[in-house]
């Protein structure tokens, strides 16, 4: 019988046949944390008794939920962890360096690897054609000193892409229609897997959106399988000896096939206070947005920053609406620089953050006031998710979220066109 991408990674890594619903021990190949999760995972490793890394150069610890930190305890915490990564080896991705998703992809995931984090989007790593997986504190820590864990093997969904995207139409609507048709339990615990011809079509960019959000829908995993557009990928971050194929077989068996054609998708919006709450965009044109936030770990990369100054080039942001932009990473950053795209958004009145998760979880820069809603091309939309539960948060593309910047109102790209 043949095997998922994700029952061939879990059989490979732990060395045994490893089918769905079967329990195993697998080799981890990356763990890392962050800043609001891994001083918990550092004291409960401490806590445990552990003394040494499993592999020092393949454990990360990332400061970018709070960067730079907006609080003395927060700052504190940071003191901690770089304290930790002296004592143990570990690389320390500091303040201003970026998302722990976005630099996992351009430095450290490869085709095939086990991918934990004590971050629940650890799922983004499955772009690749890697097991990424969010785990709790006390899990990671097991990781980051045994450099093993156990897993039970997902059963996987298959979602089989037909077609291309139409003007306007990306990834993130993609995901968002998925997770508005299956619920944001539709998935829960199993391994969505991405396939068909419709996959060629997708860069490596828009699948870290999908792959991202895969845990939306309650999944385990997120995967790709790897290919050209994987190794040109690799390729660009200096990393092309990272790629191997990982596909899945043939006559693999999948727990049911979901078919979605590409250019029948249209520009969609997932509405508060749920984000399988989804609508198309034109169905939202009388709702103001006080705020436009163009970032993080799910839309935060070069090729959105690329799109959203191309479309505001020359104009100008809606009076009565801010526009905050932060890229999800120094390279993500200072490419855009040197491609003149910050230079156009400023002019078109944003705001340029930090590199990091900036307004995406409330906890600093950009938080809404009462009443107040925002558009953001985040994950999530839970109820005091942007840190003021008396404020609506709205999901949307960065072409979405660029068009409504300019109109001051939820606003089908398509219109601006």
């Amino acid at each position: 019988m043949g095997k998922t991408i994700a029952e061939k990674i879990l059989t490979e890594k732990s060395g045994s046949d490893a089918s769905a619903g079967d329990i195993v021990i697998s080799r981890v190949d990356l763990a890392f944390v962050q800043d609001t999760t891994g001083p918990m995972t550092i004291r409960l490793f401490k806590d445990a008794g552990f003394g040494a890394l499993a592999d020092p150069s393949r454990t990360v610890l990332f400061m970018d939920h709070a960067a730079p930190s907006s609080a003395r305890q927060l700052s504190t915490d940071h003191m901690f962890i770089r304290q930790f990564g002296k004592e143990t080896g570990a690389i320390v991705s500091d303040v201003g360096d970026g998302v722990c998703h976005q630099i996992v992809a351009e430095r450290y995931a490869r085709p095939g690897d086990v991918v934990v984090g004590s971050d629940s989007h650890t799922v983004t790593a499955g772009a690749l054609g890697a097991f990424g997986t969010g785990m709790g504190s006390s899990d990671v820590a097991v990781a980051m000193a045994l450099g093993k864990n156990w897993f039970r093997v997902p059963q996987t969904l298959r979602v089989w892409l037909t077609g291309s995207f139409g003007p306007f139409v990306s990834s993130k609507d993609l995901i968002l229609h998925l997770i508005g048709t299956i619920g944001a339990d539709g998935a829960t615990y199993m391994a969505l897997e991405f396939a068909g011809p419709g996959v060629d079509s997708l860069s490596l960019p828009e699948r870290l959106v999908v792959s991202n959000m895969a845990v939306e829908a309650g999944a385990k995993v997120g995967l790709f399988p790897s290919d050209e557009r994987t190794r040109e990928y690799l390729e660009g971050m200096g990393r092309g000896e990272d790629y191997r194929e990982m596909v899945a077989d043939a006559d693999a068996v999948y727990d049911r096939t979901i078919e979605i054609a590409l250019d029948a998708l249209q520009p969609v919006v997932s509405c508060p206070h749920a984000v399988d709450n989804v609508s198309p965009a034109s169905d939202l044109g009388d709702t103001h947005v006080d705020q436009v936030f163009i970032g993080t770990c799910t839309n935060g990369r070069l090729e959105d920053l690329a799109l959203v100054a191309g479309m505001l080039k020359g104009k100008k942001k809606a009076d009565g609406t801010r526009l905050i932009v932060a890229p999800a990473s120094r390279t993500v950053l200072l490419q855009s620089i040197e491609r003149g795209y910050i230079t156009t958004l400023v002019e078109a009145g944003a705001l340029i953050l930090p590199p990091g998760c900036a307004a995406c979880l409330g906890l600093h820069q950009g938080i809404l006031g009462d009443g107040e809603t925002c558009l953001s091309t985040a994950n999530r939309n839970f109820k005091g998710r942007m840190g003021n539960p008396d404020a609506f948060v709205y999901l949307a593309s960065p072409a979405t979220a660029a068009a409504t910047a300019l109109k001051g109102v939820i606003t089908d790209p398509r219109e601006t066109c």
